[in-house]
């Protein structure tokens, strides 16, 4: 899926209960993530939740791997994953994840923790691509 067609899923969503659980769809659609990948290296901090990230390179274009133990929180890595996944990090460090996060309508009813965790994903991601 491109962001592109994420958006415009979003936007056929017109109530919070259908966007949730489109999201938590979209959160069981990630690949899996093996337990030796779930490391202290991988945690994202800033979460309430147990989050972890980890990447692979290949011809300059980065891969990731995305988990959480919470459905809502593993949906939002999901929309990151659509966003990031296969890019370099000069395609990546151009994506404004706020304003796609806002087209999508989830900035007005995520609870302050989750938009917290959220960003710390965001963080974690500009970190790897900074390395």
């Amino acid at each position: 899926m491109t962001p592109e067609e994420l958006i415009e899923n979003f936007s056929y969503l017109t109530d919070w209960e259908d966007k949730y659980r489109y999201l938590i769809e979209l959160g069981e659609q990630l690949p899996p993530m093996s337990d030796s990948e779930k490391t202290a290296i991988n945690k994202v901090d800033g979460c309430m939740s147990q989050v972890w990230i980890s990447y692979t390179m290949k011809d300059g274009q980065y891969y990731f791997n995305m988990d959480s133990d919470a459905h809502i929180v593993r949906g939002l890595e999901a929309i990151l994953w659509i966003l990031v996944n296969g890019k370099t990090s000069d395609e990546i460090s151009k994506i404004n994840i706020d304003d796609i996060f806002h087209q999508l309508g989830l900035s007005e009813h995520l609870s302050p923790t989750r938009r917290n965790g959220f960003i710390g994903m965001i963080k974690k991601i500009k970190k790897i691509i900074e390395e």
